[in-house]
C-alpha cells in the first residue's frame, strides 16, 4: 500500500515538472505580427504558452539577460528553469535546451526567414547559446 502511494506521488511530481518545462510565457511587441506564428508552433509542438503583448521588450530583454547582438522580436522564459528562449528558435532547440540545464538561453537572432513564424525550416538554421557560440542546426 505504501509502496503504491509512493508511486503515485513520484508519478505526479514528475508529471508537474515536465509540465513546468513544457510551459513557457513569451513577450511580444504588440505590432509584430510574426510573433503569433511562432506561438503557434510551439503549441504545435506541444508546449503550453502563455502569450503577453508589451512595448517594454527592451527592458524586458535587458531584465532578462539577451545578450543585444542575439535580440529579435519576442523573448520567452521556459517556467521552472527560467531559461530564455529568444526569438525564433524551433521547438526541438527548446527541447534541447530544457535537457541542458546550465545553459541559460538561446537565440535565433534577427528575424531568419527559415525560422518558425517566418518561414520553413531548412536545415540551416543555427541558433546560438548567449554566448554565441552555436547550439543547434535545424
Amino acid at each position: 500500500m505504501k509502496a503504491g502511494l509512493l508511486a503515485l506521488a513520484l508519478a505526479a511530481a514528475a508529471s508537474v515538472a515536465h509540465a513546468q518545462g513544457d510551459s513557457l510565457t513569451v513577450f511580444q511587441d504588440p505590432n509584430c505580427g510574426c510573433c503569433a506564428g511562432w506561438v503557434d508552433h510551439m503549441r504545435d509542438s506541444g508546449f503550453d504558452v502563455k502569450a503577453i503583448k508589451t512595448t517594454q521588450m527592451a527592458a524586458i530583454k535587458q531584465k532578462l539577460g539577451v545578450p543585444a547582438e542575439l535580440a529579435s522580436c519576442h523573448t520567452a522564459v521556459i517556467e521552472g528553469s527560467g531559461q530564455v528562449v529568444e526569438g525564433h528558435v524551433p521547438a526541438t532547440a527548446v527541447r534541447k535546451l530544457l535537457a541542458a540545464p546550465t545553459v541559460n538561453g538561446v537565440a535565433a537572432p534577427g528575424m531568419p526567414l527559415n525560422a518558425p513564424g517566418m518561414g520553413q525550416l531548412d536545415g540551416n538554421l543555427v541558433t546560438l547559446d548567449f554566448h554565441g557560440r552555436p547550439f543547434s542546426r535545424d
